[in-house]
């Protein structure tokens, strides 16, 4: 598999600076930009604009989504936030949980997760189980162990958004079918930027926020419905989500049909001249790259950062428990310092979540990041007895 060369021509990023913190919020592509401009432009001449211009850019995600992702277009929805697709999943699957049921999340889970099923917990009745971090780093076998005939619903992150933590979306997929379960996914932390197959996982929802792997400005995301769950009550009661919403001669016929598909979870205004030209702009490119090539390229970046940071004598997870595209490393105990601000301060860019040091490169970075966040990795870390 060919690696993609630096793509820094493609970002607005300044020479002097080296950033690793993808994981946080990626660099937009300059034809993102571009297209945003251009669509805030559109706005002060309203005439332009048809009716049609309100539907077309939502089609077109959903196709783009569709051929990088897999899954059939049509159930794919723009959404805001990832809070705001797990508060759909929530909305929909509340009826089917009962006193007793138990939903489970993972250790340290990002909060978009867990406070939309903490609410369904106390509607419902249903206890949120939370499985605990694993000694040895496998959060897959942690998960798998904990799924029985009493977990109705099963939300987890496509790998731990705190280091990089890999987990098995499709061993996974495939426990919940067995076992009866609700298989609720956050992919914010790798869609976009490790392989992933919407027909392998079988997700009832798969949610992702857009503006880290996806390149998407901020305010983008998307969801993912499985066909069982698209006639489902969504989070808002959108016109722009009825059969008739394309009339606009006709909106006071109120409808009570909605559009086919997971239409009916888009929220309401899409912002489809403002944001959604820059999310085109992205996905076209990520399908133009390959998303498997991205992944392969970033493991590159990260095996040469890790083997630097294993001389160093910090400790990394395990090959087969890291990710391609990010990782995290626990500092020396020798080190006293604050690396991310040492790192700061030389226009170094990386992130600290909890215990670790989190590298997230994406292809805008050249061979001269690379060197300079090596060389200076080697004089924040190396030992004072070598010094």
């Amino acid at each position: 598999m060919p690696l993609i060369p630096s793509q820094r021509h493609l970002f607005d990023i300044p020479d002097d600076i080296a950033y690793f913190n993808c994981a946080y919020n990626s660099p937009q592509l300059n034809e993102s930009q571009s297209r945003l401009l251009a669509g805030v432009r559109s706005k002060s001449h309203p005439w332009e604009r048809t009716a049609q211009n309100f539907f077309d850019d939502a089609e077109t995600i959903r196709r783009l989504a569709a051929d990088i992702f897999g899954g059939d277009a049509v159930g794919y929805a723009v959404v805001p936030a990832a809070s705001y697709g797990v508060s759909t999943a929530a909305r929909a699957v509340e009826p089917h949980l009962h006193a007793g049921d138990r939903i489970l999340v993972i250790a340290e889970e990002f909060p978009s997760v867990v406070l939309p099923l903490r609410r369904t917990a106390r509607v419902s009745g249903a206890t949120l189980f939370t499985v605990p971090t694993p000694a040895d780093g496998d959060w897959t076998r942690a998960i798998l162990d904990s799924i029985d005939a009493s977990v109705k619903l099963v939300a987890v992150s496509s790998c731990h958004w705190t280091n990089g933590a890999y987990i098995d979306l499709n061993a996974i997929g495939n426990a919940c079918r067995k076992a009866g379960s609700i298989l609720v996914v956050d992919a914010t932390q790798t869609l976009g930027a490790m392989p992933f197959s919407i027909d392998e996982v079988q997700p009832d929802f798969l949610v992702a926020a857009g503006y880290k792997w996806l390149l998407c400005p901020y305010g983008f995301s998307l969801l993912y419905v499985a066909p069982r769950w698209r006639d489902a009550r969504p989070l808002e009661e959108s016109w722009l989500a009825r059969d008739n919403a394309e009339d606009f001669t006709a909106l006071v016929k109120y409808s009570d049909t909605y559009m086919p598909g997971a239409r009916r979870f888009d929220v309401g205004e899409k912002c489809t001249a403002t944001i959604l030209p820059g999310a085109i702009a992205a996905l076209e490119q990520i399908k133009a790259w390959g998303v498997e090539n991205i992944a392969a390229s970033l493991a590159d970046i990260n095996n040469r950062t890790a083997a630097q940071l294993a001389l160093l004598g910090c400790r990394l997870p395990d090959d087969a428990q890291r990710c391609p595209h990010m990782f995290g490393a626990q500092l020396p105990p020798s080190y006293s310092g604050n690396l991310v601000a040492e790192l700061k301060a030389q226009n170094i860019y990386i992130s600290q979540r909890g215990n670790a040091l989190r590298f997230a490169p994406h292809l805008h970075v050249s061979e001269h990041d690379m060197d300079r966040l090596l060389a200076s990795l080697g004089t924040a870390l190396e030992p004072e007895s070598v010094r």
